[in-house]
């Protein structure tokens, strides 16, 4: 399940790359921007528009797939990562500089999604041990165990 994971999120991390940056490029492409039948014509005369389209569409059925089987908070935490790989590609393809605000950032996203991941594991393991009867430190224990306490107090 986690190759899937890995292999979905890298699938959408592309696909949502290719859509911006490929938006980036049609617009500049299409310059200046006008509301006139000529700029249409340029917009869809330019073959990165439709790099967009795809790029969008193919994240658009990744992530409903992705999320057939994938925990909601950190799978929607985890389809941001295209903000990094835009900021990487951004400098590798269009010759932007990034500074530590953005490597901080980008740090504190990976950290986000990481907790997310991390937590999200921890209470799938407390789930399964209350479902087996075990006491851990969930809603249901804790209300068991007070329930145990005032039926004491009663006796």
């Amino acid at each position: 399940m986690k190759r899937f994971y890995l292999i979905g999120f890298l699938v959408l991390m592309a696909f949502d790359t290719l859509a911006q940056v490929s938006f980036k490029i049609a617009g500049e492409q299409a310059l200046p921007l006008e509301l006139s039948p000529a700029w249409i014509a340029r917009v869809f005369g330019r073959p990165w528009i439709y790099g967009a389209f795809v790029g969008y569409v193919g994240a658009f059925f990744t992530w409903m797939t992705l999320l057939r089987r994938a925990p909601i908070g950190p799978a929607f935490a985890a389809s941001h990562l295209e903000i990094i790989s835009v900021l990487a590609v951004s400098v590798l393809v269009f010759g932007e500089t990034i500074g530590w605000p953005q490597v901080a950032g980008g740090l504190l996203i990976v950290a986000g999604i990481a907790c997310l991941a991390i937590s999200e594991t921890g209470d799938d393991a407390q789930a399964s041990a209350d479902a087996t009867g075990h006491a851990g430190t969930g809603a249901a224990a804790h209300t068991a165990a007070l329930a145990q306490l005032h039926d004491g107090q009663r006796g």
